[in-house]
Formats: C-alpha cells, structure tokens, sequence
C-alpha cells in the first residue's frame, strides 16, 4: 500500500460521505465521547467563535453551538449539510471542502474543531496540507485546533462486557433478594468476562494480522483500507508524526489524550487520539 497519493487524485471518500444511508447514519448520532468533552471542556470558553470542521451528521453541534458566540458547521458532503439544516434550522451551516474555506475571512474563528477523526478522510496528502494551511488562516493568533486521527499502530482490543446486563440477566432467572441471586450473578460474570477476553484475544489476532501486513504500522505513518461504510482509504499516523507534520503549519502541541479516555492510553492498544494545537503567531508550512 503506497504511503502518499499524486497531488491530482480526487478525493476517493467524497461519494461515500455523500450516500444518503451514510448520512442517515450520521444524522443519528447525538453524544460526545468521555475524550471529547474533557477537551471541549478544558480548551473551549464560553463565547468563542468555533468552526466545526467535517460536522457529519451534527453530532457535536448541540454542544459546540451551546456554549460558542458564533457557531459554523461545514462538511465537503452536502447530503450531511442538508441533514444538519433540517436537524437545526437556527444554525449556520456550509457546504466546502476544509482544504479551500475562502468562503471565511482571515482570523475569523477562535477555535476549530474537526472531530470523528475528519482530518484522516483529507485525501491525498495535498489536501491535508491545504486544509492546515485554511484552519491555520481562519484562526485568530492562539486560537485552538481540536481534531482526532487513527492510530495505526493499535493492534490489540481491550474486552469490554456491560455488568449491567449480565446483573439484568440473572434478575430474569432468579428474584433480585434470592438466595441464589448471588452466586447466579457470580457465575455468569465469569462467564461474560471469559467470554469477553476471548473475543478481544480473537479480534485483536485479525487485527495484527492485518495491520502487520501495512507500511503505516512499521512507518508510523500512511494510508490504510477501512472497512467502515463499506470500505474507505484513510491516512492513519502515531502522535510523533502528528505533532511534527501540524508543526510546519505553525501550531504548537498543548494536548494529546486518546480516544479510550478515562482509560490510560496505550500505543499498541489505543484506536486513535485526539490532539488539542494552538496557532502560532506565524502561520504557514516551515
């Protein structure tokens, strides 16, 4: 799998973006991960100008628009524009390309924010390049940059089991103040938790097998095939990659918290990370 694409390929993720089951899917979406919060929360002040780069579906926008002065959505899909505007007609929303925002002035924006790892489907590396080059024009000196990216080294999958249902689980079999309430409840937590180690220790087997086989995981960096809506070329690069590649484009790294927080994050094990950037006085590739 090559790890840079010819500067005049098109983007190969825009018809995708823009299948209206795709949208719909989008759309539906309505909560904040545990990471984004502690960042939005920690990074953005009530009032600030905030553009919400690759905005999908309007899944941040209750928030960012709850607490920002001027809030502005913009996604290159217009199927995901048309379904921000009829979820939230009050709003101000763009259909543009985050590598040519001319429709914005220069130092019009506070803060910027391009979640769900957006910066990832910028395709090829010149259109990544040009959409630093945007946000770092349209933010104030200082401004914040918050963006998610896939971590191509994340091979292994933590086990995950809801307590809740097994505990709803055992309440189906037996009365919550039976005598057997206890040991039933034990017994199938074991199990749920065997069962979910060994779905993790199966996941994460296919997972290295075809992570191994990229030049993104030995590189740090590169492109690789997600399968997600039905398979889609991203580019993927560990934090050291990250902060120097966003560096060029004067920002300077405040932040890098992954995406399974309040766990610790764990290079092999963390899927992708989100990074917190403040524009420098001087803007532009280095």
């Amino acid at each position: 799998m090559a790890d840079t694409k010819p500067d005049s390929a098109p983007d190969p993720n825009i018809p995708i973006y823009n299948a209206p089951a795709v949208a719909e899917y989008y759309a539906a979406l309505n909560y904040l991960t545990p990471c984004e919060r502690s960042l939005f929360d920690e990074y953005l002040r009530p009032g600030m100008a905030i553009l919400d780069l690759g905005v999908g579906g309007g899944r941040t926008t209750p928030y960012l628009s709850s607490i920002a002065g001027r809030y502005v959505g913009v996604d290159y899909a217009s199927e995901m524009i048309a379904a921000c505007r009829k979820k939230f007609p009050q709003l101000e929303f763009e259909t543009a390309n985050v590598a040519d925002l001319s429709n914005f002035s220069s130092q019009g924006f506070d803060a910027a924010v391009m979640a769900f790892n957006g910066m990832d489907a910028m395709i090829p590396d010149e259109s990544r390049f040009r959409a630093l080059r945007e946000i770092g024009r349209v933010l104030k000196p200082g401004g914040i940059l918050i963006f998610s990216s896939h971590n191509p080294r994340s091979i292994w999958v933590r086990a995950s089991w809801n307590p809740q249902r097994v505990r709803d689980l055992a309440r189906t079999i037996v009365a919550n103040d039976s005598v057997l309430f206890g040991p039933l409840l034990g017994s199938l937590t074991v199990t749920r938790v065997t069962l979910a180690g060994l779905q993790a220790v199966v996941r994460s087997l296919g997972r290295t097998v075809r992570r191994l086989l990229t030049r993104a995981f030995w590189q740090g960096e590169g492109y690789w095939w997600d399968r997600a809506h039905g398979g889609m070329e991203t580019h993927v690069a560990v934090p050291k990659r990250v902060s120097r590649e966003v560096g060029r484009f004067g920002f300077r790294l405040l932040r890098v918290l992954g995406d399974d927080y309040p766990r610790s994050s764990r290079l092999y094990v963390t899927d992708w990370y989100y990074y917190v950037f403040s524009k420098t006085e001087a803007t532009g590739e280095k």
